[in-house]
């Protein structure tokens, strides 16, 4: 299961498509392509286990590039194009990375960061010239087609979003197998999702990011088609369901909500009778939401909770999720566990974090510290989600452990509050978290993005504030309300909360990491 396989069964199905400009790659070119890539790296002197990183807006040869390096049985960073140079940097140096391939859309940061980056031998730029940069084209032109090392299975290496410091790089151990194996990812997709070779699966989201990558990967290997949107938008989103008769599509929560908040005209008007099966993660979605996108599209919707890390996996689909409203699922990879701060297994219905008991390896890649943090003495994991477990054995997320509010002795998980707010007509975007209070220690705030930014008020704020008190517990609710224009929401729907809260709390130290 990898493109060369449908490369040589049906060569000239698509297997890209850009869906803005109708760029397009077909089966036999995706694979020509990984292979010259391939063979470019092995050439350059590059072995099995050796890491390149890339830097890419969504574009026609992002996967091609990391099929490339898969089929050589390299590690891939693939590093957020949102980036500055100095993270960039950083990133490439924590890797190892002995390649980097960027775009003139990030031409000014690459040049910051070649100078940088002398351990760094292959630089190399596709769609443009960069100075300092060779043409990724040009020596592709060089290669030749059959294999000149080695096809065995490589792997991603990717990194968390840095809401808390300094990224960390996921390291899972390479398979060692031959390429073509099979993984995870690619059999639950099938087995769940029911993708196939019919399958026509869109990608809104960024590519560097683990879900996009991977499921792009897995639709690969499986034969079907991938769409790739080069950025979300909900109105474009639409159209490019209705255009190119999108079976299979994955979003966040926060892409359902800016879908319910178009206009009642443009969703009637929406043609997206072929979906068939649509999956969301990242975050937990507000059970309202959830409800009007099973009402409008059908009970074809599939949860999931997961992490880089691998170390398990929490499914449900939509009937399963209306028997238990607001559940990420029940544990169908690994063992759940749900464990005090002292590292004691608490019952059923009790709050605590979310431990994976499972046979998965996984490092933070040069930091030890962190990787001993994920577990505890028996081999436990956890990815530092605060949840409880009901007698059905399905999960429930409260918040990540880092966003808990302490405000007078009192543990507050904002998501509840967000969840909430979310749903207010005049709401497109909310954050929620403890800022300084000298009597409580913490007290809850929210930040607000308005639909109409103009209708910022003092009256707008206490109606907001009535909102949350009509529907939830006092001492869960935001004491206060500031507005901005836009919330710091990376791509991907994660939203950079510490940048906000950093903002109120300044020089003093807080308790949250």
């Amino acid at each position: 299961m990898y493109p060369g396989i449908h490369a040589e069964s049906h060569p000239n199905k698509l297997a890209l498509v850009m869906s803005d400009t109708g760029e397009t790659m077909t089966y036999k070119e995706l694979h020509s392509y990984a292979e010259k890539v391939a063979n470019l790296l092995q050439n350059a002197g590059f072995k099995t286990g050796d890491h390149i990183a890339l830097c890419l807006e969504n574009r026609l040869e992002f996967l091609p590039i990391c099929w490339g390096a898969h089929y050589a049985g390299l590690y891939y960073t693939a590093i957020s194009s949102r980036l500055t140079a100095p993270e960039i940097e950083y990133i490439i140096k924590d890797c190892g990375a002995r390649a980097f391939i960027t775009s003139p859309y990030k031409g000014v940061e690459a040049q910051e960061v070649a100078v940088e980056i002398p351990d760094v031998s292959l630089r190399l730029s596709v769609g443009g010239k960069i100075e300092g940069f060779d043409s990724l084209e040009d020596l592709l032109d060089q290669q030749p087609l059959d294999p000149v090392g080695p096809r065995i299975e490589g792997a991603d290496m990717l990194y968390s979003s840095g809401t808390t410091g300094r990224p960390k790089g996921v390291k899972v151990p390479l398979p060692g197998t031959s390429l073509g194996e099979t993984d995870g990812v690619t059999t639950l997709m099938g087995a769940l999702f029911g993708a196939n070779q019919e399958t026509n699966y869109l990608s809104p989201a960024p590519l560097y990011h683990a879900a996009p990558l991977r499921f792009c990967r897995g639709i690969h290997k499986i034969g079907g088609t991938v769409v790739v949107m080069p950025r979300f938008s909900p109105e474009e989103m639409l159209e490019s369901i209705e255009k190119y008769k999108i079976s299979f599509l994955q979003v966040v929560p926060t892409m359902f909500v800016r879908l319910l908040k178009l206009e009642k005209r443009l969703r009637d008007e929406a043609d997206v009778t072929s979906l068939q099966g649509v999956v969301h993660a990242a975050a937990p979605c507000p059970i309202p939401v959830k409800k009007q996108m099973i009402d409008w599209w059908g009970p074809i919707i599939h949860e999931y909770y997961a992490g880089t890390e691998g170390n398990g996996f929490c499914y449900c689909n939509s009937q399963q999720w209306l028997e238990h409203e607001g559940t990420v699922g029940s544990a169908i990879q690994g063992i759940l566990h749900i464990v005090d701060d002292d590292g004691k297994e608490l019952p059923v219905g009790e709050t605590g974090t979310v431990y994976f008991e499972s046979d998965s390896t996984f490092e933070y890649h040069n930091d030890p510290e962190k990787t001993k943090g994920a577990r505890l003495a028996n081999g436990w994991s956890t990815l530092g989600d605060i949840g409880r477990l009901d007698e059905d054995g399905y999960l429930y997320l409260t918040d990540r452990k880092a966003f808990m509010i302490i405000s007078g002795g009192v543990n507050i998980y904002p998501q509840e509050a967000e969840n909430l707010l979310t749903m207010h007509p005049k709401v497109l975007d909310v954050a929620v978290f403890g800022v300084p209070n000298d009597d409580l220690g913490e007290e809850v705030k929210a930040v607000v993005q308005l639909i109409d930014p103009e209708s910022a008020s003092d009256s707008l704020e206490r109606e907001l504030l009535a909102f949350c008190h009509d529907q939830l517990a006092k001492v869960k609710c935001p004491r206060s309300i500031d507005f901005r224009d836009e919330l710091p929401r990376h791509p991907t729907g994660k939203l950079y909360k510490r940048l906000l809260r950093d903002e109120y709390w300044g020089d003093r130290d807080s308790r949250i990491v």
